[in-house]
Formats: structure tokens, C-alpha cells, sequence
């Protein structure tokens, strides 16, 4: 990423995406340490699975009440944080994170595990949703840099992640749990030292958000054709995250070096490639892009499902993939529709998480009934199926790109 210090002065109204507030860098780090939830229980899931006497299908459950939760909730954060505020939102989100991780750390039996997790997921929700809008918001660089910027803080949570929770895991598989809740108090610390109060904006406290708002804004056709999309790509993103861990027959240490790889390559390419497929290709046919070869993953997985090299190639360069098309749909629904960022977002993330709470259980029961390719092969055609999806309706979500070069 090159700066140009003679054109930076004449640019002045498109800052670069390093050049933000100390309130959007605050959120960036919050975001980061969030983030490092998801991949950091991800080396454990087979170490829960023998320890807890749990079925492979009873472990990905942990995923399961998760997104599921996270879906529901996920329609009551606009409502929330129109009420108190940015700031509040985000650490009553931290605050439910780090007491469900730390609860689910002390745990004993699976099925108390799985209740817990669906109470991180609704903390989770709570954080997701609140701190994409606020980085948006906050941020003067535009929309897309924005975006990237959330993108790039997901990616290196995610790929740093699973790297301490092999660490830890390989301990006791209670570590990463109990580390999560540890991150998240330093991530509450920082939001609360580094992030100035924000009150609900006059217009937002004038017309109270309701519950029902996301569901209005899904009657806008690029809305909810973006988020059906993400429900079907994500069917195949949570069978890869949930169920690869149990075919590579890796250690704990060893999925987290896989992992990590996955998760670099995720952020690398949501912030410096991604950018440029969108300028080079447009945003939807970028997306049907990486979602066709992301399809293809999927399905050598489940064809060379015993080659342990294949495998861990796979999972590595669906990261790249997964990466690319995160930024890319995100940015389409910032500009999809004419509704207010937060209820957009709470609403896409409804259906993009339903996608990611029935893949993981799915993913498990496929593999207990059948053999261990049905859930990639099963994954693969869902991904298919959010392509011929979006492409039949394409017409409804082109504008994107012209609502972005406005910004």
C-alpha cells in the first residue's frame, strides 16, 4: 500500500485508510481481540470432543447455538444501541463475551457447554453488529476503506486466534475459553480509555428503532437477495470451520498453525486484494468469482477427503477465498439499500448467520450417517446454489458499485 506524499495534500477528501480517528482504531483493536474468540476454540473441538465424551455432531452444536443465537439477537441490536448508544453497546457486548467464555471455561459437560457458547454468541451479536456500523460511521476515508479496515481487524483475529488456542488447548481445553474471557477485558479497557461517549444520534432518538425494522428492510430486493446469498455461502464457511478440524487428524498445535494460515490469508486479501477485484471485475462478479472457486475447495475436499496435505492446502487457500468475498459482500450491503446502516447490517447478518447456525450440526450428522465427504460435498453445492442465486438476481444488486464511486 503506497502513499503518495505530493498527491496526499490534493486528497484531502478521500483520507488514506490509515488516517482515522483514535475512536475507529479503539473499535479496530476491540474487534481484533473479538475476533480471536472464533479461532481460538476452533484446535479444540476434537479435544472436546474426547474429553467431554461428545460426538464430532454434539461439538459442532458448539457453533450451532452460537450463530443461532447470534441470528436472533442480531435483530434487537439496532433497537439497543439507538437507545444506548455506540459506546454502551459495545461494552455490554464485551461484557456478555467475556462472562459466557469464562462460565464455558468452568464448564463440565458438553450439553452446559453448548448453552454457554449460545450466550457468547449473543454478546457476540451484540459487538458484531454495533462495532461494523461504528467503524463505518466514525470513519472519514468512505465506506469502502471502512469496510477494509473491519475486514482486515476480523482477519487478524481470526488468524491469530487459533494459534493461541492450540497454545493453550494443548494445556487443557478449558485454556482458550478462560482466554477469551482474559482478551476481552483488555478489550473493554481500551474501548472504555480510548473511545469518547457516544450518544444515540438526535435523529436515531427521535424515531426509535424497532424490532420489526430489519424485517422491513429485507423487503428491499438487494437486501435480502445479498443476505440469502451470505445464508448459503455461509452453510459452506461453518463446514469448513467447524468440521475440517475433525479430517485433518492434527494435534492441537498443529490446527493452529493451519488455522493461522487460513486466517492470514483471509486478512490479507480482504484488505489489498479484494479492493482491487471490486475495481477490476465490479463487486458481484468479483463475489461469484471467489464463491465458484470457493465451491471447488469444498469439493476436492470431499473427493481427496483421506490426503492429509490435500486437506491442509484446502483449508489454507479457502482462507484467501473466504477473505476476498467477506469484503466484497460487505461492502455491497453497506451501499445495497437505502436503510440505515445498523438495521442493514442487523438484518443481513439475521440471514447470514441462520446459514452459519444450521451448516455446523448439518455438517457432524452427514458425516455420523454417511462418511466424512458428505458434509464437503453438501457444502459445496450450497455455495453453488448462493452463486446461481445471485446471479439470477443481479439486476436488483448491480447499483452497488455506483453507490460506492458517489462516496
Amino acid at each position: 500500500m503506497s502513499i503518495h506524499t505530493a498527491t496526499e495534500s490534493s486528497l484531502e477528501t478521500k483520507p488514506s485508510i490509515l488516517t482515522q480517528p483514535k475512536a475507529v482504531w479503539a473499535v479496530f483493536f476491540a474487534c481484533i481481540i473479538a475476533f480471536m474468540g472464533l479461532g481460538l476454540v476452533d484446535p479444540i473441538l476434537p479435544a472436546i470432543a474426547s474429553q467431554l465424551h461428545a460426538s464430532p455432531s454434539e461439538v459442532t452444536l458448539l457453533f450451532t447455538s452460537y450463530n443461532a443465537i447470534m441470528a436472533i439477537a442480531m435483530l434487537v441490536t439496532g433497537t439497543i444501541t439507538s437507545r444506548i448508544g455506540m459506546k454502551g453497546s459495545l461494552l455490554a457486548g464485551i461484557i456478555i463475551i467475556a462472562l459466557f467464555s469464562a462460565l464455558g471455561g468452568l464448564s463440565n459437560g458438553i450439553w452446559e457447554l453448548v448453552l454457554l457458547r449460545g450466550g457468547w454468541g449473543l454478546g457476540n451479536a451484540l459487538f458484531v453488529a454495533t462495532a461494523l456500523s461504528a467503524i463505518v460511521t466514525l470513519s472519514p476515508s468512505g465506506n469502502a476503506k471502512a469496510i477494509i479496515l473491519y475486514e482486515a481487524a476480523i482477519g487478524l483475529g481470526i488468524s491469530v486466534g487459533p494459534l493461541i488456542g492450540g497454545a493453550l488447548g494443548a494445556i487443557s481445553w478449558r485454556g482458550p475459553f478462560l482466554g477469551v474471557a482474559s482478551l476481552m477485558i483488555i478489550a473493554f479497557l481500551a474501548l472504555s480509555l480510548l473511545m469518547p461517549s457516544t450518544k444515540p444520534r438526535q435523529s436515531l432518538a427521535r424515531k426509535k428503532v424497532s424490532l420489526l425494522d430489519p424485517f422491513r428492510a429485507l423487503k428491499h430486493r438487494s437486501l435480502f437477495v445479498l443476505g440469502m446469498t451470505a445464508a448459503l455461502y455461509n452453510f459452506g464457511f461453518f463446514t469448513l470451520l467447524a468440521y475440517a478440524p475433525f479430517v485433518l487428524h492434527l494435534d492441537e498445535h498443529g490446527l493452529g498453525y493451519v488455522f493461522l494460515g487460513w486466517g492470514l490469508l483471509l486478512a490479507i486479501t480482504s484488505v489489498f486484494m479484494a479492493p482491487k477485484l471490486q475495481k477490476w471485475f465490479g463487486t458481484i462478479r468479483s463475489m461469484c468469482m471467489m464463491l465458484i472457486l470457493f465451491a471447488m475447495v469444498l469439493l476436492s475436499m470431499g473427493i481427496w477427503n483421506s490426503t492429509q496435505s490435500l486437506l491442509i492446502v484446502a483449508v489454507i487457500l479457502a482462507g484467501g477465498l473466504l477473505g476476498n468475498n467477506n469484503t466484497l459482500i460487505t461492502t455491497a450491503v453497506m451501499n445495497a439499500s437505502p436503510v440505515e446502516r445498523p438495521t442493514a447490517s442487523a438484518a443481513y447478518s439475521f440471514l447470514r448467520f441462520l446459514g452459519g447456525a444450521i451448516a455446523p450440526f448439518t455438517a457432524g450428522k452427514l458425516a455420523e450417517i454417511y462418511n466424512s465427504s458428505v458434509p464437503f460435498y453438501v457444502g459445496a453445492g450450497f455455495v453453488f446454489l448462493s452463486v446461481l442465486f445471485i446471479w439470477m438476481n443481479r439486476s436488483h444488486v448491480q447499483h452497488v458499485d455506483e453507490v460506492e464511486s458517489s462516496h
